[in-house]
């Protein structure tokens, strides 16, 4: 059941479901692709939300409201994600936490390796900072929750998973997922259009580097 509510003055948050669904974040990418084909302004679809900002000075909220609940009612399906493209990203599975990834998941470090090569993930949304793509979801026998204290300092490239989700830091920044691996792969370029390399609704593989 859908429910939209008021996010600040100039937008608004319309909550799908709660939970990770292809089919649910799919949706969300379709009504925030549908809200700004019709101008309202930018959105930000998110695994099962959409954040839709509007200018308050053209679109009261009240005609806001019903602008966000029409496209909602009548959006489904999500074409981007029917489209999307095939990423692959060579990767050397050398990072710190590799061994207690492994550990905890009751794996081998080459099984857990053949179990995270072993899937395309699928780009559910971009969020935390420019160009991380939350990817998911990762093979059931891994298991990685979130590190207690996060890093001060995770390096560009680090390949990390988390929770059932895996990604690619497009920049040097703290960060509490558990890294496993790195890439030569830039997925954020502020020089190239676009200037991130992954889109909901792509679909990346790793591909170990030998």
């Amino acid at each position: 059941m859908t429910r939209l509510v008021p996010f600040g003055e100039a937008a608004l948050l319309l909550e799908l479901e709660q939970r990770i669904d292809p089919a649910v974040a799919a949706r969300a990418a379709a009504i925030a692709d549908a809200w700004e084909a019709l101008g309202h302004g930018p959105a930000v679809p998110t695994y099962a939300a959409v954040l839709l900002r509007f200018d308050p000075l053209t679109l009261g909220p009240r005609a806001a409201e019903k602008a966000a609940r029409d496209v909602a009612e009548r959006t489904r399906a999500g074409s981007r994600f029917e489209t999307g493209r095939v990423h692959e990203v060579p990767t050397r599975y050398d990072g710190p936490d590799l061994g207690d990834v492994a550990r905890l998941s009751g794996l081998g470090a080459r099984e857990l390796v053949a179990a995270h090569t072993g899937r395309e993930h699928l780009a559910f949304f971009l969020g935390f900072m420019p160009g991380f793509a939350y990817l998911g979801k990762t093979d059931e026998r891994i298991v990685a929750p979130r590190l207690p204290s996060p890093r001060a300092r995770v390096p560009a490239g680090a390949v990390a998973v988390a929770d059932g989700q895996t990604a690619v830091y497009p920049i040097a920044s703290p960060g509490g997922w558990r890294l496993i691996g790195s890439t030569d792969v830039r997925v954020f370029d502020p020089d190239r259009v676009p200037p991130a390399l992954f889109r909901a609704g792509d679909r990346v593989r790793f591909v170990e580097a030998r």
